[in-house]
């Protein structure tokens, strides 16, 4: 049994867990501690309050009693917003307080990236602009090229949440892009656990989601590969560079 935590902010999407657990189908778990993410905001000033390290250190203790082998903060925008270098001492100190292995979403996804053989991307994100323009930024620091970003201007996690398959899909087919090797979908509060292999066939390229690369960057982590093709393009390929 591999026990894997995640710091997740707030209460949004955080039932693609257990599904994504469940399409694992293996001896995984996936336990979620929320951490108290203050204001709900896509803005760089609450964004970065609900990365501090104070939060994150909060729901550490609880994760450990669970027996978690690694933690990753549930979160891209929340880590990101600190750019390239404070995204890493923001992990660096998630590790010290956790006395585990310990990443982000947002270096999920470079590392997912990395892992496909990927350097071309389009960002599908609902963010605003700004906070999408961040993101970008972070993945050229990551050696990403990216080729188009689409924002959708949405400022809480909540309305994020009561988006359904349709709306995922229609936001990913207007971030696509024909030089995009894959498209990347970046906000955890965004429902897309049941929705990757059909993603995956609209688009005909790989679809990468926040949820779905932090569980990975988990797996990665804890030394674990499991093979599961309902969850994308990312859970079927062999890897291509061992990431560290």
């Amino acid at each position: 049994m591999t026990a894997l935590g995640f710091l997740y902010p707030g209460h949004s999407a955080e039932d693609d867990y257990p599904r994504i657990e469940q399409l694992l189908g293996s001896d995984i778990r996936l336990p979620l501690v929320h951490t108290d993410i203050g204001e709900d905001a896509h803005r760089v000033d609450a964004l970065l309050e609900m990365g501090s390290a104070a939060r994150l250190a909060a729901g550490v203790e609880e994760l450990r009693l669970s027996g978690a082998e690694a933690v990753v903060w549930a979160c891209t925008s929340g880590s990101f917003v600190y750019g390239w270098q404070g995204a890493h001492d923001q992990v660096r100190s998630l590790a010290r307080t956790a006395g585990l292995p310990a990443s982000s979403t947002s270096f999920a996804f470079a590392h997912a990236a990395r892992e496909l053989g990927v350097r071309r991307v389009a960002i599908g994100a609902t963010y605003p602009d700004d906070v999408a323009a961040l993101f970008a930024a972070f993945l050229k620091d990551a050696g990403v090229e990216v080729v188009a970003v689409r924002g959708s201007g949405i400022i809480t996690a909540a309305e994020v949440a009561t988006w359904d398959e349709e709306q995922v899909l229609a936001l990913a087919r207007a971030a696509d892009h024909p030089e995009a090797e894959a498209v990347l979908l970046p906000d955890t509060a965004l429902h897309t656990a049941s929705h990757i292999q059909a993603l995956e066939a609209a688009l005909g390229k790989p679809v990468l989601t926040a949820n779905q690369v932090t569980v990975w960057e988990a797996l990665r982590l804890a030394d674990r590969r499991v093979n599961a093709p309902r969850l994308g393009t990312l859970f079927t390929k062999e890897p291509l560079v061992q990431v560290h």
